[in-house]
């Protein structure tokens, strides 16, 4: 089979042909590791490549599963192959190895997936563009010189380049949809407790993260959703077992007119790109012509207050995530073990009272009650993916009075008074200015899909997402699936490196 050829099809479409016995799965994986040869070194998407033991598992029988043989990639975080390296995009677990396979891999070996490798993602999955100090950054396959998003950018930057088909990915603030938007695929982040999160923890970020995948066609994403969906006994969240396939809504029309909510202002009162807004305009404009009820509305939720809530979440699970690298390290964690904004989020969390995490916590269930209500009357709620349109390679970085800043406050331990200057509202505006429209459905558990229906002035892709109520994902696949067909979706075929 060609490169050109295998780059064709999606997951799906290869699994027939090996089922059909027109390709074998070892051409499969040479056409996938040929595309990674020829790509990763100038995007940086994968960071650990697993060639022969992908080589060595097709000397046993493959699953006859929905994949079988189909060449996929793993995020650097929490999807553990054992006696495989899993850093989490930091130097501070570079001597970690995996003692057995996360639950999430194992269901994919279940149906056929052959992998090759993982994908690079920023230190603990914490920013939303990735460019880790340990492995450099990734680029994007649309213009190398802009960020692919994050934290899943290395996966998102694999499948839109056709390394892969599909890639591993998870969501805990938007890492599946803002990569999406960024590279033009197809994203859904699942209902929280979907999806395999152990054997080792229950829960991630506090139920807020869930793992999938980043594809480039609505029917991958929903066959894998059907093969993920599980009720795990020892996991903290469980969404009720779907009674369906998700793969044949993703193929059938919505039957009637639905009742849409719409909004392109930011939940934090800052800045919306045009283009942003602009997508959303053009499909509103889309989903009218499709006959559907479509009204500018936002639900009755604080974006500020949600956001603080979201950050303290995330100060405390970094300082977690510190501390328990010393288990890897055999020692105390030090200041130059991970990266200085990161070991500054870290002190926030330490200084934080179990109190002030407690009530925070709080907010998650009073905006998912707000949005089940909201649901009640409408359908689906629409948004711009992301705020902005990718980055810049290093735009976000700090500046050299920041970086001086942050290595004088981390190198004394001034976590107490960072508290005190109001840097935590400072922090939640800055670090989600560009991205404040995804962490809500994380808070609230519901699932969201970022859909590529447009394309800057710049040839920048740039998503559109949709909220549903828990446990509607099935509803997003049917309009994802009737979205696919418009002459506003982005092909990912049309990017450079793509076509390299």
């Amino acid at each position: 089979m060609s490169p050109i050829s295998y780059k064709d099809y999606d997951g799906l479409g290869l699994a027939e042909l090996v089922r059909k016995k027109e390709v074998q799965p070892n051409e499969l994986v040479e056409c996938a590791i040929q595309e990674i040869e020829r790509h990763n070194p100038n995007l940086n998407a994968v960071i650990h490549k697993m060639y022969e033991q992908a080589k060595q598992s097709l000397d046993m029988p493959i699953p006859e599963g929905r994949f079988m043989g189909v060449p996929m990639l793993l995020k650097d975080i929490t999807q553990e192959v054992k006696g495989e390296p899993i850093t989490s995009g930091s130097r501070s677990l570079q001597q970690y190895r995996a003692a057995e396979d996360s639950n999430y891999v194992r269901k994919l070996r279940e149906v056929g997936a052959i992998f090759l490798g993982q994908t690079n993602v920023p230190e603990f999955a914490l920013m939303g563009n990735t460019e880790p100090a340990f492995y450099g950054p990734t680029k994007n396959p649309w213009n190398m010189g802009h960020t692919p998003g994050g934290s899943s950018g290395g996966s998102a930057a694999a499948v839109a380049s056709g390394m892969v088909p599909i890639a591993g990915a998870n969501d805990g603030g938007g890492s599946i949809r803002i990569p999406a938007a960024y590279c033009g695929l197809f994203g859904l982040k699942p209902t929280r407790g979907r999806t395999p999160v152990g054997p080792t923890v229950g829960r991630n970020w506090q139920g807020a993260s869930v793992d999938h995948v980043l594809t480039r066609s609505v029917r991958d994403s929903a066959a894998m959703l059907d093969e993920l969906s599980v009720h795990e006994k020892s996991a903290a969240h469980h969404a009720p077992l779907f009674q369906g396939s998700y793969l044949d809504y993703a193929n059938i029309p919505l039957e009637h007119p639905m009742k849409i909510a719409f909004s392109f202002d930011s939940p934090l009162g800052t800045e919306v790109h045009p283009e942003c807004r602009e997508a959303v305009l053009k499909t509103v404009k889309m989903l009218e012509s499709m006959g559907h009820h479509v009204e500018e509305k936002t639900p009755a939720i604080d974006g500020v207050k949600l956001a603080n809530s979201y950050m303290m979440m995330y100060f405390g699970e970094v300082a977690a995530a510190i501390k328990s690298s010393e288990q890897v390290l055999g020692r105390k964690a030090r200041f130059n073990d991970v990266e200085a904004t990161t070991w500054i989020l870290g002190l926030l969390g330490k200084s934080m009272s179990a109190e002030e995490f407690v009530l925070h916590l709080r907010e998650w269930d009073k905006a998912a009650y707000i949005m089940e209500q909201f649901h009640e009357t409408y359908d689906f709620y629409v948004t711009p993916t992301t705020a902005f349109p990718p980055a810049k390679i290093g735009e976000l970085d700090p500046s050299p009075m920041q970086k001086l800043a942050i290595n004088l406050i981390g190198k004394m331990r001034l976590g107490s008074l960072l508290k005190k200057t109001g840097i935590v509202d400072q922090l939640a505006t800055e670090s989600l200015m560009r991205t404040p429209f995804t962490q809500l459905a994380n808070l609230t558990g519901q699932p969201a899909m970022s859909v590529p229906l447009h394309q800057t002035a710049d040839g920048l892709p740039c998503g559109v997402q949709f909220m549903a109520a828990r446990g509607s994902e099935h509803l997003l696949y049917q309009l994802a699936g009737e979205l696919e067909e418009s002459p506003y979706w982005l092909d990912f075929r049309e990017n450079p490196v793509f076509q390299a």
